[in-house]
């Protein structure tokens, strides 16, 4: 089983190590102590955690979808073209870049600084283990 410290912990959630600390002290989630006396969160209680945390956040209320993957940000950049619109979004540590219509980023108002939410559905996606 996989355990991890409290600084490894939030830099999975992207979050820092004392909002970690606050929602443990707070009894949001388990830690343990190691033999040295470090808080470790355990693996399989650390993804119930950042799936409960993903289920909170990602709630768009009276929009039904069947996307699940959904990364809230702001936009950084918009290069218009004569047809089309790159679109790149800063998701937390995430950057995620669409190729959108023109008319459709115009619609939106898309430019640096507007908050969006990136909808994903993908049949293709890789996985790697780090």
């Amino acid at each position: 089983m996989n355990s991890y410290r409290i600084g490894e912990a939030a830099a999975l959630l992207g979050v820092s190590a004392d909002t970690m600390r606050r929602w443990v002290d707070a009894g949001r989630l388990s830690a343990q102590r190691d033999e040295h006396g470090h808080r470790i969160v355990p693996g399989p209680d650390l993804a119930a955690f950042a799936r409960e945390l993903a289920r909170s956040g990602n709630a768009e209320e009276g929009i039904p979808s069947s996307a699940r993957n959904r990364f809230r940000g702001i936009v950084t950049e918009v290069i218009l073209g004569d047809v089309a619109a790159q679109v790149e979004i800063q998701a937390g540590p995430f950057r995620v870049v669409s190729l959108i219509s023109r008319e459709s980023a115009e619609e939106l108002g898309l430019e640096p600084g507007v908050p969006a939410v990136a909808v994903i559905k993908s049949t293709n996606v890789v996985v790697e283990r780090t």
